[in-house]
């Protein structure tokens, strides 16, 4: 049986292959969301070939998930799957691929504990900095403000998001730029970003020998932040997003020629500043049509042997 064969080959082509058009194209710096979409449909497309592989290897290799895979087919569709003549690497081959599912559901628990982890010593933190009045409860206020002397703000992400500001952000940021900011954090809660950043991370983690499972979480990280700045700009302008960035972070030395962590947010500046206009709605509608066709080309393929039988 070469199906799942061809299914490891096509998760192959497009772990290698569609990372490169994405890296090529122009379109994901004006449409961020569009291209997350992207993203997370190239990733689901390779494991939905690891795993559609690892399940006809496994009804191939052993009659007792034979029966259960195929249970409701007809006996024309299972004869059209050639099941049983896989010969010894059927086994071999089901075998390797649920445990790497097994590792990728640990990865992925790993970095949901490590999350809620921080996430409580964050809130601990806070509630040492900050310490609630008589009669207020944990959680309560979606807004708080703490003393700093270096303007930040940030969200802790959970049941009830919190956005946190330093008094010194309060100081320096002018006018409507503290709303543009607070209006950026809140894109980031109500997208839950920190799913998207739990999985990559969790695939990178687990699997640093594939690239493509590296570039998602490197892009993750860049395209969460891009679409932030998109919800803002919409709201407040472009300009207004720029400089309360420019604000925050130019005493950090980001904007020098020395690369930094925050490396990232000069491009950002600089992506708001050129105005860039976004792509159609029609084009907009294609690209996310083609991105959905990624997961749904597996399925095709798995089904095109009993398909033909029932046809």
């Amino acid at each position: 049986m070469l199906l799942p064969v061809a299914l490891l080959l096509l998760g192959a082509l497009t772990a290698v292959v569609a990372p490169r058009l994405l890296a090529r194209a122009d379109w994901p710096e004006r449409e961020p969301i569009v291209a997350l979409w992207a993203w997370q449909c190239v990733v689901a497309g390779v494991l939905l070939c690891c795993g559609l592989s690892m399940v006809l290897s496994a009804a191939d290799a052993w009659q007792a998930v034979r029966g259960q895979v195929f249970a409701p087919a007809p006996n024309d569709v299972v004869e059209a799957y050639a099941l049983g003549a896989g010969g010894s690497w059927a086994p071999a081959t089901a075998v390797a691929l649920a445990l790497g599912g097994v590792w990728t559901a640990a990865m992925l628990t790993r970095e949901i504990a490590r999350a809620r982890a921080r996430r409580r010593k964050g809130r601990t933190e806070l509630l040492l900095r900050a310490p609630l009045l008589p009669g207020e409860e944990p959680g309560a206020d979606r807004l708080v403000v703490l003393e700093g002397e270096r303007p930040d703000a940030w969200w802790l992400p959970g049941t009830a998001p919190q956005l946190v500001i330093t008094t010194a952000a309060l100081r320096r940021l002018k006018g409507r730029q503290l709303d543009a900011v607070l209006a950026h954090e809140q894109g980031h809660a109500q997208a839950r970003h920190d799913w998207l950043l739990h999985c990559s991370g969790a695939l990178a983690t687990g699997f640093p020998q594939v690239p493509v499972f590296a570039a998602f979480r490197d892009e993750m990280h860049r395209l969460v932040e891009l679409a932030a700045d998109d919800v803002a700009s919409r709201r407040f302008g472009r300009l207004t997003i720029a400089l309360a960035l420019v604000e925050l972070n130019e005493d950090r030395g980001v904007f020098g020629p020395c690369p930094t962590p925050q490396a990232h947010v000069p491009q950002r500046v600089h992506r708001l500043l050129s105005a860039r206009p976004r792509l159609t709605p029609a084009r907009r509608l294609r690209l996310t049509a083609a991105a959905a066709l990624v997961p749904v080309i597996p399925l095709l393929v798995t089904f095109v042997p009993g398909l033909r039988a029932l046809g």
